[in-house]
């Protein structure tokens, strides 16, 4: 089956991860990426990033690092040091074939070279140009370097994050990263359709705190109603109680009672009916404002039971109840295994034959993702590439 952007040309002048996770995404798709790596460094700073390093057939270490490979796969590898005029030339080059250009470079750092957007999209009007950086190509802040825990910290999350007497926490995984790589992947994809209805080509900028804030969601909607500042609440939920992490005789259970009827029947599996009879708890607004006693009189009453049991009899009772799983668990549970989120891609690199990466959750019914290209070792397809410039009358 076709993939539904087969045939579409991307020029990924991105490293790290929120460009490559933006690109991954469109490569998955069908979309044909050329990834260009620095000869001067190695290639993608994430090469370096290990362990764990994926190990060839004769046992050697090669430059695919677990980090490199979470957002590199559908794409070829070109090696060209853009900082000589024979490199920008085939960027050029490369960039007149191409339907988008994705580049993650400090605002104003490639102009030096003839490669930034007003300069290509002078030469090539309907060429979609898209921009990742910090804070944005605009305002006091452009300047400054962007990395994802900056954004997280100056995006507000961390002070949303952490238990309540603890520290600002910043989330497990480069979130602020990811997401503005798809935030980044669909202002794209909007600019392909504006493109081919008009034929006219755009400059997406975009900001890895700008896409953090928006993803503040109800919180910074919270505040920006209420004028007051939410506080950590560790694994509590702003506007719903309960709807957080309890502990269980056996391990955490994840509780999330939507309604006052759910928190009836919660009731009604603890043998303890009283409470959703008692009006400081019978509902949602008030179980809030009391918080504090009702989350001390549930706690006992569920660390007193196993996981299974406290799973089985909320699943009975139609109330939401799940599992604080290891990654262990998460890679073994025949749901993942259902939903093809592990997806084992072949590799000669690899002295397994393939390297085991996550898979794509998006299920297209006549479009299907494909995993065509495993990650490419760094400079993998150059000669290729280049040889079809040469070739091109």
């Amino acid at each position: 089956m076709p993939g539904a952007l087969d045939g579409l040309k991307i020029l990924d002048l991105t490293r790290i991860l929120a460009g490559p996770t933006c690109t991954q995404l469109l490569g998955d798709l069908g979309a044909e990426v050329i990834k260009i790596e620095n000869p001067a460094t190695g290639g993608d700073d994430t090469r370096a990033w290990g362990p764990p390093f994926v190990s060839d057939p004769a046992g050697n270490q090669t430059d695919l690092s677990a980090y490199f490979m979470c957002a590199n796969r559908n794409k070829l590898s070109v090696a060209v040091d853009i900082a000589t005029p024979e490199g920008q030339a085939t960027v050029r080059a490369l960039a007149a074939q191409s339907d988008v250009v994705i580049e993650n470079f400090k605002p104003g750092g490639l102009a030096k070279y003839g490669l930034d957007a007003a300069t290509l999209l002078a030469d090539h009007p309907a060429l979609v140009y898209c921009s990742i950086s910090g804070y944005g190509q605009t305002g006091p802040n452009a300047a400054k370097p962007g990395y994802d825990l900056m954004a997280q910290g100056f995006g507000g999350i961390m002070s949303l994050t952490g238990a309540t007497d603890g520290e600002p926490m910043k989330v497990g995984v480069g979130i602020a990263d990811v997401m503005c790589g798809m935030y980044a992947c669909v202002g794209i994809l909007a600019a392909l359709r504006h493109r081919d209805a008009t034929g006219e080509g755009q400059h997406i900028d975009i900001a890895l705190v700008d896409s953090q804030i928006a993803w503040l969601i109800n919180e910074g909607v919270n505040y920006l109603t209420s004028g007051q500042l939410p506080q950590r609440r560790g694994n509590a939920h702003p506007n719903i109680v309960p709807y957080q992490v309890f502990a269980a005789l056996d391990g955490h259970m994840l509780v999330a009672v939507g309604n006052d009827s759910q928190f009836t029947r919660f009731c009604e599996f603890l043998d303890r009916p009283d409470l959703s009879a008692d009006p400081r708890y019978a509902t949602n607004p008030a179980r809030l404002a009391s918080r504090d006693t009702l989350i001390a009189t549930l706690a006992p009453l569920l660390a007193a039971r196993p996981m299974a049991e406290i799973q089985a009899g909320l699943e009975a009772r139609r109330v939401p109840v799940g599992p604080v799983q290891t990654l262990d668990q998460v890679f073994a549970s025949d749901q993942v295994a259902a939903r093809g989120m592990v997806a084992e891609v072949a590799s000669p690199d690899a002295a397994e034959g393939h390297v085991r990466l996550i898979g794509n959750p998006l299920h297209l019914s006549a479009s299907p993702v494909r995993y065509r290209r495993p990650p490419p070792r760094f400079g993998q397809d150059t000669d290729e590439v280049l040889a079809r410039l040469r070739d091109k009358p």
